[in-house]
């Protein structure tokens, strides 16, 4: 068993795009930050839905509700990211 097998790229892709999302939002003249977990868990659920049907190599999830489960969890993730990043002293400005 070797590491594609737990499709790990297409779930970090998602994390990726999410995280570019979050600060989108976070950019706008509105940037309120109670909205980024859910801008991040809508993209990241729609993305899930996208990769299963257009046949993303290795995605783990088989049906649509395991694949919105697996984009919203890796979308949240992206949010995770972000406040780990802050608390280790590595920048950002908020």
């Amino acid at each position: 068993m070797d590491i594609t097998s737990f499709g790990i790229a297409s779930v970090a892709a998602i994390t990726v795009i999410c995280y570019l999302i979050g600060l989108i939002v976070k950019a706008t003249p509105f940037n309120n930050d109670k909205y980024i977990p859910i801008a991040c868990g809508v993209v990241g659920g729609v993305l899930g839905i996208v990769a299963l049907y257009t046949g993303l190599p290795q995605f783990p999830a088989t049906d649509p509700l395991t694949a919105v489960s697996v984009g919203i969890v890796s979308g949240l993730a992206a949010t995770g990211i972000n406040q780990a990043v802050k608390q280790l002293g590595g920048g950002g400005n908020g």
